[in-house]
Formats: structure tokens, C-alpha cells, sequence
């Protein structure tokens, strides 16, 4: 490659590096050279960018998404590249086809999860994707459909909302039931966590239903899942059956506990290292009132608005008891808890909501609150740019203060059980809401294709 590269041209560029994705993905990470080949390849990705067709783009995009989701460390030649790669997208959109388009958005998604956010041009080009989603729903496989929810869904839970995330899948999820017989376990899965990380974007009776179909698939074809989907799988459907406990009136689902009780006892005899799916299976169990098999390790974190908070609670009410970071009955830990009073305050920061307007809160910050409140705790939620003044703070104050005095309403106090936490301090932003998931009033002023990239294997976990 290095001695003939001056020969390449974009189409053997696109195909050599897609073919070097592929060897990785199948475990040659350690062939002797490919870090070499790409180090030669590329660099011609610059020189050449104008010969580079739609299909050549996506392919492209990619496998380079590809070898990093392999561990492949981003070199400043493969940042150049997909800088130089992402405003072709924006200004091709109209030429993608329904695969290249499912394909660009998966890949922005692997890039951004894998630490690209910053790559210039990304915004507008997922942006630029996204308005086709529409025009082409009838268009895209159940695998495209499955992976572009998957993509929005990591796009959100990255930072990266964008408004056309909402009509994207508005437009794909009425085309999953018709189709509901052809998705694999892999796209079942990946749909049922997109849907359950979009939290509150997705009605939930679009998510009730589209999940009922869907998990019949469990029930008749059990052997063809594995452990990955079957963790994946049951994370979604606690969040489906939290949204029904937290919505008003709702009724509870006995067909959806019953496949989260199924999923559960098929992970019973496993032992998983993965951090994230023993914390996943714990929950399952404290929401079936099964014994914990496992006693998960959580990572704690202080904020500033936290930290804020917690001391002109103290300042204005120094008889009142304030513990930080509490893990009660194994759950995820708790930044404020009022033991005295069996309350625990959240501070919701960005990461707890789907939009950047701390109006749609997603699926894990549903799951929690309600496992909190399932567990006999009253639980306040605090958006953090409702701490951001004086006056705000202060209202928020007396709120909680007038809440204190009002008698616990239908559940027994749970005593607090101190789980196995590592404390660190950071100044990131949290946030914060209200029980029953309302806010405090807290505001001041009220594929056939030449050289088509095949199915991933394995995506990235909640």
C-alpha cells in the first residue's frame, strides 16, 4: 500500500479501509501493518476528498467508526479525515440512499460515543440526515430501522440533541409493528433501549404497544437471544413499567412485569463483570421483590448546584439532617437524602433530559425515581438551571421546607441501606425535580451495495 498509494484513487481508498474495518471487527486487531495501512490511506483522504462519491462517503464514515468502536485510538490523520469527510454530507444529503443514510447516522453515533462530539461539521451533517428520515421511512430495512433508533438514541444520550430527532422517530416506530417478524434479536434489543433511553420524546402508549409485540419474540424463540439483549431488553422494560407507574392514572402492565420476570430468570445464574448490567439486574430484582443476587458498586459523584443546595438547606434549617450520596436498598445512589423525613432530592442536570430544555427527561432519570418512590421514598426533582440564582435557590428552600410538613402520603419509611460507593468530587451539573415526576414551581418568572458495510455484532450498552 505505502509504495503504490500515489495510485489509489478514492474507490480503492473507501475499499481498503472498509476492508481493514472488517478484519478488525473479526479479531485481526493485532495483523502486523494495519496500523501502518491506515497511517498511509488516511492522509489521501484529504487529497482526494473531491473525487469521493455518497456511497464512498458512507462507506467510509463507516468503517472508520468501526475501528474506533474496535479500540483503535483516533490519530490526528483519522480526525482530519472525518473533518474533511463530514461537510460532504451535509452537502450530498439529498443523494443518500436509505441504507447509506441508516449507515452515516450509526457511524456519527459510534463516533460521537467514542469521544468525537467536537469533529467540525457533525452537528450539521446528523442534522442534515435526520430531515430525509421522514421522506424515506417506508424505505428503510427493519436492520436500518433498529440502528437508526439506536443512533438518535446514543446521539441524545451524547449531548448531541437536534430537533429533528423528534420527527425521525415519530416517522420510524409506526414502521416497526408491520415489520415486527423480521427484526433479530440484535434489532430488538437495540430498539427496545432506544426507546427506553428516549423517555419521554416517545409516547408511552406508542412504547407500550410497540413493546408488547416485540417481546413476544422472547417468549417464542428464547434460545436466540443473548446475554448482551436479554440485559439491553430488560433495562427497557423497567423503564416502560417505571413510565406507567409515574404517568397518572395509567394501569399497571402484568403482561410487561411478567417479561421483566422472564428476562430476570434467565440472567439468574450469570455473573457478570460489566458494571452497568449488575446494576441492571439488581434493579430488576428490587422491582419484582426478588432477593438481590448482586450487590452492585456504584461511583458517586458531588456537584457544585449539589453541594450548593445541601448547605443552604443546612444554613436555614442547621437542626435538619442532610446525608449526600446515600445507595438506599442497593439502588443507584441519591445526591440529598432527608432520612428524618424519607425524602430524597435529585439535581437534575442536562444528562437527566432528552432536549437541551430540561422538559423531557429520559429513561434512566425515570427509572430511578421510580424505584426510589416503589421503595417508600418521597422523591423532589430539581432541573439545575432552577439553582441558578439567589431568589431561585430560596424559593426552592421554602418548597421543600412546606413539603417536610406535610405527612407521608401512602408508604412506609424505608430504612436507608448503605451500599459499596467510591466518592469523588466533581463540579459537573446535576438536576432536579419533584415527586410523582412534577417539577417544584421553583421559577421567578412563571443491503445490496457494492462494498455495503455488513451488520455491526455488537453495539454499545446503556
Amino acid at each position: 500500500m505505502n509504495a503504490q498509494k500515489d495510485q489509489f484513487n478514492a474507490q480503492d481508498i473507501t475499499s481498503l479501509v472498509w476492508a481493514i474495518a472488517k478484519l478488525v471487527d473479526n479479531g485481526q486487531e493485532q495483523a502486523s501493518g494495519l496500523n501502518e495501512a491506515m497511517a498511509t490511506l488516511l492522509p489521501l483522504v484529504k487529497v482526494l476528498r473531491d473525487q469521493f462519491i455518497p456511497q464512498h462517503i458512507a462507506n467510509l464514515l463507516w468503517a472508520m467508526a468501526k475501528l474506533v468502536d474496535n479500540g483503535q485510538a483516533p490519530t490526528p490523520e483519522f480526525n482530519e479525515a472525518v473533518a474533511r469527510l463530514l461537510p460532504h454530507v451535509n452537502a450530498m444529503k439529498d443523494e443518500f440512499i436509505p441504507q447509506q443514510i441508516a449507515n452515516l447516522l450509526w457511524a456519527m453515533a459510534k463516533l460521537v460515543d467514542n469521544g468525537q462530539q467536537q469533529a467540525p461539521g457533525l452537528k450539521k451533517a446528523v442534522a442534515a440526515l435526520l430531515t430525509h428520515v421522514h421522506a424515506n421511512k417506508a424505505n428503510f430495512t427493519p436492520q436500518g430501522i433498529a440502528n437508526l433508533l439506536w443512533a438518535m438514541a446514543k446521539l441524545v444520550e451524547n449531548g448531541e440533541w437536534t430537533p429533528g430527532v423528534k420527527e425521525a422517530v415519530a416517522a420510524l416506530l409506526p414502521c416497526v409493528p408491520p415489520q415486527k417478524d423480521q427484526f433479530d434479536p440484535q434489532h430488538i434489543a437495540n430498539l427496545l433501549w432506544a426507546m427506553a433511553k428516549l423517555g419521554e420524546l416517545v409516547e408511552l402508549h406508542v412504547v407500550t404497544s410497540t413493546f408488547e409485540s416485540l417481546l413476544c419474540r422472547f417468549s417464542d424463540n428464547p434460545q436466540l437471544f443473548q446475554q448482551d439483549d436479554i440485559v439491553m431488553s430488560l433495562w427497557g422494560v423497567m423503564v416502560c413499567c417505571a413510565r406507567l407507574s409515574l404517568a397518572p392514572n395509567a394501569i399497571k402492565n402484568s403482561v410487561l412485569e411478567k417479561h421483566m420476570d422472564d428476562l430476570l430468570t434467565r440472567l439468574e445464574n450469570t455473573s457478570p463483570d460489566n458494571e452497568k448490567d449488575q446494576q441492571i439486574i439488581t434493579m430488576a430484582a428490587i422491582w419484582l421483590g426478588r432477593a438481590c443476587p448482586i450487590i452492585p458498586h456504584y461511583r458517586t459523584t458531588i456537584s457544585k448546584p449539589q453541594a450548593d443546595l445541601r448547605n443552604q438547606l443546612q444554613s436555614r434549617m442547621p437542626s435538619l439532617k442532610i446525608e449526600q450520596e446515600k445507595s438506599l436498598n442497593s439502588l443507584p445512589p441519591v445526591d440529598l437524602l432527608l432520612p428524618d423525613h424519607n425524602m430524597v432530592i435529585e439535581i437534575q442536570g442536562p444528562s437527566h433530559y432528552v432536549s437541551n430544555d430540561f422538559k423531557i427527561t429520559n429513561g434512566s432519570t425515570l427509572l430511578k425515581i421510580a424505584l426510589l418512590q416503589k421503595s417508600g421514598f418521597e422523591v423532589i426533582e430539581i432541573p439545575v438551571n432552577q439553582l441558578c440564582s439567589q431568589n431561585s435557590m430560596k424559593l426552592c428552600i421554602d418548597q421543600i421546607k412546606a413539603r417536610m410538613d406535610i405527612p407521608p402520603q401512602g408508604h412506609g419509611c424505608v430504612s436507608p441501606d448503605i451500599g459499596p460507593v467510591e466518592e469523588t468530587n466533581v463540579t459537573a451539573d446535576k438536576k432536579w425535580q419533584s415527586s410523582n415526576h412534577g417539577y417544584l414551581a421553583a421559577e421567578e418568572n412563571p443491503e445490496k451495495q457494492t462494498d455495503k458495510p455488513q451488520k455491526r455484532k455488537r453495539k454499545k450498552r446503556q
